[in-house]
């Protein structure tokens, strides 16, 4: 055998034996830049950007779902900024009931967060979309989003 070949197998049966523990780190990791969007949310309602406060809510809900994701499956979550998309994949065989019966009930809020999903290649969106947020709905939307963020956080003990 030679000595790549059983650096290869080292690596992948530590990387099988750590599996849970790697998931774990990487929920944190994802958990924790999700809280970190939650307070910049807040902060920008603050400031007066309500274009931002939307657009952060949105950040850390999808955040959180994909460190669910990689907690409860295993693996990388999906690319995409599709909340209620990977929140799916996430629970369609599970027997969480609570998370089932929930992301119906929380759906029609994931589809307007995705709306509140920024791409830098789409400036005139962002100006189209900048026209249509003030305070008021700002401070619903962070609202919401807190509640939803809550509930995510409780769906970690689950694993």
């Amino acid at each position: 055998m030679s000595f790549l070949f059983v650096c290869a197998c080292f690596f992948f049966s530590v990387r099988l034996y750590n599996k849970d523990m790697i998931s774990m780190d990487n929920h944190e990791h994802w958990e924790d830049i999700a809280q970190y969007d939650l307070e910049t949310a807040k902060a920008m309602l603050s400031s007066g950007r309500f274009l931002c406060v939307v657009f952060m809510c949105q950040q850390s809900i999808e955040k959180i779902i994909k460190g669910l994701f990689v907690l409860h499956k295993g693996e990388e979550a999906p690319r995409t900024h599709n909340i209620n998309l990977i929140f799916r994949s996430l629970f369609e065989d599970s027997t969480l009931i609570d998370a089932i019966a929930r992301q119906s009930e929380y759906a029609s809020f994931f589809i307007q967060l995705h709306a509140y999903y920024i791409s830098e290649r789409y400036p005139s969106y962002r100006e189209k979309l900048s026209s249509t947020i003030n305070q008021e709905l700002a401070e619903e939307v962070l609202e919401k989003t807190e509640e939803v963020f809550a509930w995510l956080q409780s769906l970690a003990k689950f694993k």
